[in-house]
């Protein structure tokens, strides 16, 4: 006795020094609003485990080791402090009072981490642990019963009045093991029978998460010996909807069998949930960074001269390589954020295919679709007792916040095309579940939202009759290769020497993998390009005066020139590709402040990209206006910065002829 009286002050000491108390009043002001009685009413209590375990050992070992029994302690202690501070005239007993412990985190030790790659989905300690995965398959939102309340059928029992006999939903129990019909009084061992008007519901979402190495499949790498299993977590109440489909999620929970005859499934009873993404290293190129600082362009030109050395050579494909390595850093999972698709208009797809496929294995999530696989999301009939349709994921949701590479585009039907370009139109797919199917009454459609960049090659050679396909090809129209922004044209002007130089790098390569002709080249690793993205990735960069300046003023200008010359409208999409490709670059040069020369590189990438799908404007520049010339020392470098210079004065001048004062009336239109 004198033991629970201690445990009882000591949780309530706690409850007091948190604020767990003042919120319990909180919770319980609305409840005397109401008319309404309930069978049970529920309290959200957050735990710190550390000043737990500071305050008393003992009751924080209880609430880490055996969180029901925690529970019950939380429970009385609430029920008390609601009779003795007169807080509501609701609840009558201990049982009403549904406390939920919520942790705000675990100890990081070993014995409280669960690894999805190795662990063994069998019986062990209902505690919580800490996990970290990503969601590839959902449900919809369903109810579940919080509580009920059972009266005796005997009326001379005092279980027939009252609130004595009260069952309230425990992690890992089914519905049936909340209300079923076989039920028994305490007092005089009769037949229960439920008051339905007291029943209590609440939400319920199921989610299948992943350990995160399980997606690197999808990059298209060679398959290994390991093969790794999702886990079901039960999302409660305010949980739901804490998860999206494709992200990655650090999980609090509780491990639970779920006995569902004849069949017993191991799954997890979500406590909290957070966004998480991997932590990486500083990268190696700070050091480069800091050597060419005095140029805001010769970082990012050499970054993208040495990248991706063992597939194509020295100087080749230059521009396609910047425009890699700025999608890849540009990949974002806020939905008002901008994308930046690449679309590769190529003669030569093998060598470009390769070359893309590796820049893959650089993204923080890259998923390469096949052709025959779902793009967007499937449904199938959930086998946990939901009784609704699970939602998996398809390429483009798994790989939110990264790259989804779809290959070649001639691989692809007309229905499939056309579906990737109201896609990337409204940047959300729709997902219907017929009701009679899945046991609904009604059909739904449910939207999520597209969260990834896209890469894609179409094939220059193979061209029709169309005008639209004298560049792009017969797999891409006008309108499809407008919805992905920006358009790379790459081989057609490599010439002879360019083909010849590949397919002796090919046979170089092949004879003794991993060595360069040119060992006056930097040479960085692929776990330096890694960490390069990585880091630029994570950087928030806000715009300059004169990069706004520039780039509404170029917007405009060629709005005007390509409306009066062409009759095309140059959309507000245009913008917001703009900004991606200079907050891209000058994440590339780790820089935070994105300056008017990263706006002069996304003004060039962008008028090349128009110039592709629509013809050149006024502004006349050269095709690889971004890599003018070779950069093979430093000469090259110097030569490269003044050319840029030049094109820089170009634009200007484009600007100040066709749009004075862009900046001022941008905003109106």
């Amino acid at each position: 006795m004198g033991k629970s009286v201690y445990t009882t002050t000591i949780v309530l000491v706690y409850l007091d020094r948190s604020g767990g108390l003042q919120k319990l009043a909180d919770d319980c002001r609305p409840l005397n609003d109401t008319q309404q009685t309930e069978a049970v009413y529920r309290f959200r209590v957050l735990v710190n485990p550390s000043d737990l375990i500071e305050m008393d050992p003992r009751l924080g070992d209880c609430v880490l080791h055996d969180p029901l029994r925690a529970t019950g302690l939380f429970q009385s202690v609430c029920f008390l402090a609601i009779k003795t501070l007169s807080l509501t005239d609701k609840i009558h007993t201990a049982s009403q009072v549904n406390v939920s412990l919520n942790f705000t985190h675990l100890p990081p030790f070993p014995e409280y981490t669960l690894d999805l790659s190795g662990f063994h989905q069998v019986y062990g300690p209902m505690r919580p642990v800490s996990m970290e995965g990503a969601v590839i398959a959902i449900t919809r939102v369903t109810k579940y019963t919080q509580g009920a309340r059972f009266l005796c059928t005997d009326d001379d029992c005092p279980g027939s009045t009252g609130f004595h006999h009260i069952r309230v939903h425990a992690p890992g129990a089914t519905e049936s093991a909340t209300v079923r019909n076989d039920f028994s009084c305490m007092i005089c061992s009769s037949q229960l029978k439920e008051d339905v008007k007291f029943r209590v519901l609440g939400d319920k979402q199921l989610v299948e998460l992943i350990h995160v190495e399980a997606l690197d499949v999808l990059r298209g790498r060679r398959q290994s010996s390991f093969r790794y299993q999702s886990v079901t977590l039960f999302l409660r109440d305010e949980l739901c909807h804490s998860m999206t489909i494709g992200r990655l999620y650090r999980v609090v929970g509780i491990p639970v069998l779920v006995h569902q005859w004849p069949s017993i499934t191991w799954s997890v009873e979500a406590n909290s949930v957070q966004p998480w993404e991997p932590q990486r290293k500083s990268p190696r190129f700070l050091e480069l960074s800091e050597r060419v600082a005095p140029s805001p362009w010769r970082f990012p030109a050499i970054v993208a001269h040495c990248f991706g050395l063992d597939l194509t050579p020295l100087g080749l494909y230059n521009t396609l390589k910047l425009c890699l390595l700025l999608s890849l850093v540009q990949t974002r999972t806020d939905a008002d954020d901008p994308s930046l698709d690449l679309l590769v208009v190529t003669a030569d797809t093998l060598v470009l295919d390769r070359l893309m496929a590796y820049s893959l294995s650089l993204a923080c999530r890259g998923v390469r679709h096949q052709a025959s696989a779902e793009m967007f999301a499937s449904l199938s009939r959930d086998e946990r007792g939901a009784g609704t349709a699970n939602i998996h994921a398809g390429s483009a949701l798994l790989a939110s916040g990264g790259i989804c590479m779809l290959g070649d585009l001639s691989f692809y039907r007309k229905d499939k095309l056309d579906y990737i370009q109201s896609v990337l139109e409204s940047r959300s797919v729709s997902v219907f579940i017929p009701g009679k199917k899945y046991g609904e009454e009604a059909d739904q459609q449910l939207s999520f939202p597209v969260q990834c960049n896209f890469w894609a090659l179409t094939d220059s050679s193979q061209r029709s009759g169309r005008a639209d396909s004298a560049v792009l090809g017969t797999a891409v129209s006008a309108q499809l290769a407008e919805t992905f922004g920006l358009v790379v044209q790459c081989g057609d002007r490599v010439g002879e020497r360019g083909a010849v130089a590949q397919a002796l790098h090919t046979l170089q390569q092949a004879v003794q993998p991993g060595s360069h002709p040119h060992p006056s080249c930097w040479e960085f690793s692929t776990e330096d390009y890694q960490e390069l993205v990585a880091r630029s990735r994570g950087l928030q960069v806000e715009l300059s005066p004169e990069a706004k300046k520039l780039i509404h003023g170029y917007y405009m200008a060629s709005r005007r020139a390509r409306t009066r010359s062409q009759g095309v409208k140059i959309s507000l999409a245009s913008i917001k590709l703009l900004i991606s490709l200079a907050e891209a670059h000058c994440k590339l040069c780790l820089r935070t402040k994105v300056v008017e020369e990263d706006a002069v590189i996304a003004v060039l990438l962008c008028e090349n990209s128009v110039t592709l799908k629509h013809g050149a404007s006024a502004l006349v520049i050269p095709p690889d206006a971004v890599f003018p010339c070779d950069l093979e020392d430093v000469d090259g470098l110097q030569r490269r910065d003044a050319a840029l210079d030049e094109l820089h004065q170009i634009i200007l001048r484009f600007v100040y002829t066709l749009a004075p004062g862009a900046d001022a009336y941008i905003t109106e239109e």
